[in-house]
C-alpha cells in the first residue's frame, strides 16, 4: 500500500492528505527564476524544497509516476533594464543568469526538472489563452493592453485570503488609468521601441507589437507543458499574491478545470532572513550560492536550507552553516562505506508528514547512534535516508578529505613517509609530520588498517 503523504495546502488552509488526480501520472510545477542576475540563497530555497518534494513523491509513488516542470522567465522588465544598462542583447543576460541558476542548484543536489519551459518559447499558448479570456468576457483590451477583469472571477482572493481592500493595497498592484478596477492585472502590454515584442492579433484592435505579463506566462506554460489541472504547485510564500492568485484566476476562467483551482494542491515555502529582514535583491542583503560554495560544500548549503521545516522562515548565518557541516560529518563517519538500504520508516514517516525535515534529521541521528554501535543495517539505512534528502552522495573518505584537491597526493605521500618513519622507529620525524599536518587542519587517525586523514 502506498504510504500517505500529508501536506499543508495553502489553498485549503491546513494540513490535508495529498490526493493526485492519477497516482500513476502526477504533475508538479514550481515557479522558477526571472533570469536577469545570479540567484541568491533565498531564491535557492524554493528550488531545494520543490526538489525535496519531488524526491519524496518518487520514493512513494515511483520514479516514472512524477513529471516535474520548473519554468524560466526570460522576458521581463528587469531583464530588459539589465540588458540596456550593460549594452548587450537580452539573450546575453538570460543565458548568463540561467547558467548561474542551474549550476547553483546542481551544486545543491537538485535534479534537473523533466521540463524547463521558457516564456519566450510559449508565446503562442499565451495568446491562445488570452483569446479565450477575451471571448468569455473575463478580459478586456484597453490602451494597447489586455487586462484580466478580477470582478469577473468570484473566487479571486481565496488563495491569499485577502479582502478587497487588502487586495487593492497589496504589493505589486499597479495603479493605471486603463484599468476598470484597481485589482485588474495585465495579461499583455505594448512593447516599447527597442524592446522585444510579438505581433498582437489584429482582432484585438490594439495594433503593433506586445509582450506578455508575468502572471500569464506560468498559466500558459503549465497548460502547454503539463496540461491543467495539475496535482501540485510550489513556490515561495511571497508569490501567493499577486502571482499565484492571478494564475488561478486566468487559468480557471480560460478553461473548464472541473472546479480545481489550477492545482489540486498548493505548497508555499517560507522566506530566508538576513538579520531582521527578508533576504531580497532590492534590499541588498543577499548572499549567492556561488559565493557560499567557495567555502562550503553544496550538501552543507542544502542541509542548512532543510534544517527548518519548509513553511517556516529561516535565519541564515555562518552558525547555521557550521552546525549543518558538523551534523553531516557525523552522518558520514557513522555510515562509512555502507551501501544504501531501505529508508527507515521513521525517516520516511517524518518526510511524509508535511516534509518535516527536522524530525527526519532527528531520526537520522538515532540511526547514526545505532550505526556507531556496529549496526550495519542502521548504517545502510542512514545512507539511504541521507540520499532521500539529497545528501550523503560522497564516499566517506572523499567527504572527510573535503573533496578531491591537488593537495591530496602530497598529504598521502606524507602519510606514507610517516608510516615508514614509525616502522624505522624514527618517531621524531613521525611526530614532525603529524604536527605539520595538524597545523594545516589535517587530522590523522590511526587504525588497524593503517593511518587515514581528514580535514578538520
Amino acid at each position: 500500500m502506498t504510504k500517505e503523504i500529508a501536506i499543508t495546502d495553502t489553498y485549503q488552509g491546513g494540513k490535508v492528505p495529498f490526493r493526485p488526480g492519477n497516482p500513476d501520472a502526477i504533475r508538479v510545477y514550481c515557479c522558477g527564476p526571472t533570469v536577469y542576475s545570479a540567484p541568491h540563497i533565498g531564491n535557492a530555497r524554493a528550488g531545494v524544497v520543490a526538489d525535496q518534494m519531488v524526491r519524496l513523491l518518487r520514493e512513494v509513488y515511483g520514479r516514472e509516476a512524477v513529471t516535474y516542470a520548473r519554468n524560466l522567465t526570460d522576458i521581463d522588465d528587469k531583464i530588459i533594464k539589465t540588458a540596456a544598462e550593460e549594452g548587450v542583447e537580452i539573450e546575453v543576460v538570460t543565458a548568463r543568469a540561467t547558467a548561474a541558476y542551474l549550476a547553483d542548484l546542481d551544486a545543491l543536489g537538485c535534479a534537473r526538472p523533466d521540463l524547463m519551459p521558457r516564456a519566450t518559447e510559449n508565446i503562442e499558448p499565451m495568446i491562445a489563452m488570452m483569446q479565450r479570456l477575451l471571448e468569455s468576457g473575463h478580459a478586456y483590451a484597453e490602451q494597447g493592453h489586455v487586462l484580466f477583469s478580477t470582478e469577473a472571477f468570484e473566487d479571486y482572493g481565496k488563495l491569499s485570503r485577502l479582502d478587497q481592500d487588502a487586495l487593492i493595497a497589496g504589493a505589486r498592484v499597479e495603479v493605471a488609468p486603463y484599468k476598470k478596477a484597481p485589482t485588474d492585472f495585465v495579461l499583455w502590454k505594448p512593447a516599447k521601441e527597442g524592446e522585444p515584442g510579438w505581433d498582437t492579433p489584429d482582432d484585438w484592435g490594439l495594433g503593433g507589437k506586445g509582450r506578455p505579463g508575468w502572471h500569464l506566462e506560468c498559466s500558459a506554460m503549465i497548460e502547454a507543458g503539463l496540461g491543467a489541472p495539475i496535482d501540485l504547485h510550489l513556490g515561495g510564500n511571497d508569490l501567493r499574491f499577486p502571482h499565484h492568485e492571478n494564475e488561478i484566476a486566468q487559468s480557471c476562467c480560460s478553461a473548464d478545470l472541473g472546479g480545481v483551482p489550477l492545482a489540486r494542491h498548493w505548497m508555499h515555502n517560507g522566506m530566508l532572513r538576513m538579520g531582521e529582514d527578508k533576504m531580497s535583491k532590492s534590499l541588498g542583503n543577499i548572499v549567492t550560492p556561488g559565493e557560499l560554495l567557495e567555502d562550503w560544500h553544496g550538501e552543507v548549503l542544502r542541509m542548512a536550507l532543510l534544517s527548518a521545516q519548509y513553511r517556516q522562515p529561516l535565519e541564515w548565518s555562518e552558525e547555521l552553516l557550521a552546525a549543518s557541516k558538523t551534523q553531516l560529518d557525523k552522518f558520514y563517519r557513522a555510515a562509512g562505506d555502507a551501501e544504501p538500504g531501505e529508508v527507515s520508516s521513521s525517516v520516511l514517516g517524518a518526510m511524509c508528514d508535511d516534509l518535516n525535515t527536522p524530525a527526519a534529521f532527528a531520526a537520522m541521528h538515532e540511526l547514526r547512534e545505532q550505526a556507531q554501535a556496529g549496526n550495519a543495517e542502521a548504517a545502510s539505512g542512514l545512507r539511504a535516508a541521507g540520499q532521500l534528502l539529497g545528501l550523503m552522495n560522497e564516499t566517506a573518505d572523499a567527504w572527510a578529505k573535503g573533496g578531491a584537491s591537488d593537495d591530496d597526493a602530497r598529504i598521502d605521500a606524507l602519510l606514507v613517509e610517516r608510516a615508514e618513519a614509525r616502522a624505522a622507529k624514527n618517531f621524531a620525524r613521525s611526530d614532525e609530520i603529524r604536527d605539520q599536518l595538524a597545523a594545516e587542519g589535517i587530522v590523522i587517525e590511526d587504525g588497524a588498517g593503517g593511518a587515514t586523514w581528514r580535514r578538520a
